[in-house]
């Protein structure tokens, strides 16, 4: 019965990677322009490292969209729009302010308001006494 649910991840593991998930472009503008878009996009599995710091099969995927996409013509505004469109806005460091990132952006300036607020208070109820 285990082996059924083994055979899939199996199969998964036994894939080659993409063709540019290890192998940089012959073109060095462009593989400068590849790596400085892959630090800013984060890998999903990891979480914590940028794809192109990442060892993870689904980094080497999305390495392999950037370089493929850039050698395509594609900017890397618009790889970054459609990777953020496939995997949400998760995917990036720099996030942008939309319908569903804003609370990232306004909630610390809050927070923020709240704290200046409380602290004038009490040094005003100081100064009283």
């Amino acid at each position: 019965m285990t082996a059924l649910f083994a055979m899939p991840i199996s199969a998964q593991s036994g894939l080659p990677p993409a063709p540019y998930a290890y192998t940089q472009l012959d073109d060095p503008a462009l593989e400068a322009e590849a790596a400085a878009l892959m630090e800013t996009l984060r890998c999903l599995k990891c979480q914590s490292q940028s794809i192109a710091d990442s060892d993870a099969p689904m980094a080497g995927d999305m390495r392999h969209q950037v370089r493929s996409r850039l050698l395509a013509g594609e900017s890397p505004d618009e790889i970054r729009a459609w990777l953020t469109e496939r995997y949400g806005d998760y995917v990036s460091y720099e996030p942008q302010v939309s319908a569903t990132t804003w609370p990232l952006f306004a909630v610390p300036l809050l927070l923020l308001a709240i704290a200046g607020a409380v602290l004038l208070r009490r040094l005003g109820k100081r100064r009283d006494a």
